[in-house]
């Protein structure tokens, strides 16, 4: 059983702080690898961790089971948490999100999508993402190109 539908026995609907992964997968024309959801939005490849795994692993795991990809050398963008990570999803459960944002462009594979988590992936160009990215990995990837204009 996933760690957070254990801790939802007992907690209910109440708030709770669930740690996760996702990972910006860049290809060789720099374009990112979303997938879309069946809630209609895109976001980036990523799930939340089990009991015993690090943010590397989660990120590592989460990429393998939606994408069938294998990635490499993960660079840590940032670990992003607080309030404004608060969520209530539709069926009123609350949660404060603590997301390890990583990044690579070592990207091995062939791509397989899990079809019971996404409809589809794609690649896009950071200057030009779909409208329907959701605010969160949107705010993601334009830490990612901010932290790459530093460099």
């Amino acid at each position: 059983m996933e760690y957070y539908k254990y801790l939802r026995q007992y907690v209910g609907s109440k708030p709770i702080i669930l740690p996760g992964s996702v990972v910006i997968m860049l290809n060789e024309q720099d374009e990112v690898l979303l997938q879309k959801r069946h809630d209609g939005g895109w976001g980036l490849p990523g799930g939340l961790m089990d009991l015993g795994e690090s943010f590397e692993q989660v990120a590592k795991r989460e990429v393998f089971e939606e994408t069938g990809l294998v990635v490499k050398d993960l660079k840590l963008l940032n670990v992003f948490s607080g309030s404004e990570h608060y969520l209530k999803v539709s069926n009123g459960d609350e949660l404060y999100s603590v997301t390890a944002v990583y990044y690579t462009k070592n990207v091995m594979g062939e791509m397989k999508i899990d079809y019971s988590e996404s409809e589809k992936m794609q690649y896009f160009p950071t200057s030009d993402l779909p409208n329907d990215l959701t605010d969160e990995y949107r705010g993601f990837i334009e830490k990612y190109i901010e932290c790459e204009k530093c460099t």
